[in-house]
């Protein structure tokens, strides 16, 4: 049978390393989008803090190991959000960090990567072509590699956003307690988690934690329909491969699965959907103009999956991940001028 690579012992774990500016985030029931979406949604808000994305979290784990290893030095691919959150993670740890990202990636997160002092190199090309690049600079420098959802961390880390969400009673005010998991009793109100799906970390980690205590809880990822690799890879059950991406949602926008993440995938996921842009556009302005946040694309991909298909989820109690809130904010307002 099958194994994961996860671990409960050490997503707990991981609370105890993670900053706690990213832990305990916000979890609400949002009534002001119900009416449109035609079922209960509450919001699990990833982007109050200081990187606006749940990444850092994965990297809180990353940079705690290599400090106390003596590391000094580490290098990442990075749409933009990744290469945010270790450069906050390692300045905080005296590490030097080295991101690689796509020339064309959305300017005010190569802006923040550089203002956090991490070291920044351009290339000509997507996401894929900055992770080849990082993999050599960490081969000639001699220095560790982060990859996002490849490393166990990532997705740990990513995972601690599911303890979080199981210890949720119908009020959402207890105070939660992480030595145990709760009962199916005693366990989330909600019945449905969708997570935005692009290399795999949040929701193979998020997946993790519902599977092992709340199984009953249905997890369903989703992914922009012009950046399928990984639905595709799991639908067939083995890495699909897609020679290019067509998608606003860049933080999501990857081409080559890694086979041990769409392994742990398929263990934990229900269902993954894909989503036309125009549904991705309408859920990000129904954030913000019924929930009042302002939210990157593949933050709204949950709200997207709701909107293409109001019968599935009528009657359900749905948990979306807000999961990034970095926005250019002229793009993101010629998006609406758009539509």
């Amino acid at each position: 049978m099958q194994e994961t690579r996860l671990d409960i012992a050490r997503i707990r774990a991981a609370r105890q390393v993670i900053d706690p500016i990213f832990l305990d985030t916000p979890l609400y029931r949002c009534e002001a989008l119900e009416p449109g979406l035609g079922c209960k949604v509450s919001i699990k808000l990833e982007t109050a803090n200081p990187v606006r994305s749940f990444k850092a979290r994965g990297t809180e784990v990353v940079a705690s190991r290599l400090a106390a290893s003596g590391s000094r030095a580490v290098v990442c691919a990075s749409a933009g959000n990744l290469g945010q959150a270790l450069a906050w993670s390692g300045r905080g740890r005296g590490l030097d960090v080295t991101v690689v990202a796509s020339r064309s990636a959305p300017a005010v997160k190569l802006d923040r990567i550089r203002a956090l002092d991490a070291s920044l190199e351009l290339v000509d090309g997507d996401f894929d072509v900055a992770r080849e690049r990082a993999a050599a600079i960490a081969r000639g420098r001699g220095i560790r590699l982060v990859e996002d959802s490849l490393d166990i961390e990532t997705c740990e880390g990513a995972a601690t956003i599911g303890l979080e969400l199981l210890h949720a009673v119908p009020s959402f005010e207890s105070t939660p307690s992480f030595e145990s998991v709760p009962s199916r009793e005693s366990g989330p109100p909600f019945d449905t988690v969708l997570i935005a799906l692009g290399g795999g970390a949040l929701a193979t980690g998020v997946g993790h934690v519902m599977k092992a205590a709340a199984p009953h809880v249905e997890v369903i990822c989703v992914q922009p329909l012009g950046a399928p690799a990984m639905t595709h890879s799991w639908r067939l059950r083995r890495v699909v491969c897609t020679d290019s991406t067509d998608t606003i949602t860049d933080g999501v926008a990857a081409r080559r699965p890694i086979p041990a993440v769409l392994n742990d995938l398929l263990l934990v996921a229900d269902d993954a959907v894909l989503v036309q842009e125009t549904s991705i556009i309408a859920g990000m302005r129904m954030l913000l103009d019924d929930a009042g946040l302002v939210v990157e694309p593949s933050a709204a991909l949950g709200i997207a999956a709701i909107l293409e298909d109001r019968d599935r989820f009528a009657g359900r109690h749905v948990v979306t991940i807000v999961c990034g809130s970095n926005v250019d904010v002229d793009a993101y307002r010629s998006l609406f001028r758009t539509t």
